[in-house]
């Protein structure tokens, strides 16, 4: 079944060149993807003299217009009208596209992209999702990561479902692991929202997940949890905080290899277990922030990615409208609203 994924080719750091590169190596690892590259038409063109396989897959749509990163996301509203990040979301909302990628100006995306594709039946705020990296083997889920700087109880329910169809999409668990990120795990911690929404989900039937309570954000990483759910501005804060402190981790490694010619034969000896840690860390191997809730796929690539990067974020993007995320969220809602009785809590390890 042929996909055809949107491609803001003017957004990112690094411009038009990475976008392409990035969508011809997802189109060599899969030969039914099929793209709309939305931009400068010389410079896509130009740019897909590099990739030839590309182009035998691709349409160009021209856009002159773009939208800069220091744009407010009301602002980018009103100019979004024939802007590369309006067009390819507009091809998402009239059926041109399965779903749209852009490394854009994040704010103006979310803000774009909910009032041309709407929230979906069942939600009141969309959420951003990521994947951020674990002791374990998989990524755990994030959301909201700052799409909603406040939530209440009901909004953070809504997020745990939607993460929880996410989970089960990318790693096929059938009941992921959910807590909600708080200031401590015991009952009576953290605020009246938090409190309500943890009684919501444990009371709940129907849902295709294991809700285990609170978290902390120390336990992030430990690969214990599948799906991490919190309000958009506390959600931000702790994301930047575990790059930032991946950032540390990987300049103080480097530093200290440096410091001396005893510490640079180390690092020779040691290289295999730094390549594995460099990996894990890099940012690019879990690219593809997804913008949950809306009638439409829409994904964020990180705006530093490279052509790999890229590449993840399109493979994001193709696999949720595979397994069409937007109905199997609809689903569990309905169960949710129902009441209907559990599903045996099993997660695939």
């Amino acid at each position: 079944m042929k996909q055809r994924i949107a491609i803001d080719a003017m957004g990112g750091d690094h411009g038009v060149a990475v976008m392409l590169a990035g969508a011809a190596l997802a189109r060599h690892r899969h030969e039914s993807f099929e793209f709309l590259l939305v931009g400068d038409e010389v410079q896509i063109e130009k740019a897909l003299d590099n990739h030839p396989g590309l182009r035998s897959a691709s349409q160009i749509l021209h856009s002159d217009k773009q939208i800069s990163g220091d744009v407010r996301p009301s602002q980018a509203v009103r100019q979004s009208r024939g802007t590369s990040i309006g067009m390819a979301i507009d091809a998402v909302k009239a059926g041109e596209a399965s779903a749209a990628v852009s490394g854009g100006n994040t704010g103006a995306l979310m803000a774009i992209a909910k009032l041309a594709l709407r929230t979906m039946p069942g939600i009141d705020r969309p959420a951003l999702a990521a994947l951020l990296p674990t002791l374990r083997d998989h990524d755990v889920i994030m959301l909201d990561l700052g799409a909603n700087t406040e939530c209440d109880a009901r909004n953070l329910v809504q997020f745990a479902v939607m993460g929880a169809a996410y989970s089960r999409i990318l790693y096929d668990f059938d009941a992921p692991k959910v807590r909600l990120l708080n200031i401590g795990t015991e009952d009576m911690k953290g605020t009246e929202d938090l409190r309500d929404a943890a009684q919501q989900l444990k009371e709940a039937a129907g849902l295709p997940m294991a809700f285990e309570g609170f978290t902390e954000a120390d336990k992030i990483s430990s690969g214990d949890i599948d799906v991490i759910v919190t309000d958009g501005f506390s959600g931000n804060i702790a994301l930047k905080a575990v790059e930032g402190a991946a950032r540390f981790v990987t300049d103080l490694l480097k530093r200290s290899f440096a410091s001396s010619l005893r510490s640079k034969f180390g690092f020779l000896i040691s290289r295999p277990a730094t390549e594995l840690l460099r990996h894990h860390l890099d940012p690019n191997n879990h690219n593809g922030a997804v913008f949950l809730g809306l009638n439409g796929v829409v994904v964020k690539s990180h705006g530093s990615a490279d052509a790999k990067g890229v590449a993840n974020a399109v493979e994001v993007a193709a696999r949720l409208v595979k397994h069409d995320v937007t109905q199997r969220i609809v689903d569990d809602l309905g169960n949710f609203d129902t009441g209907a009785d559990a599903p045996a809590q099993k997660r695939a390890v």
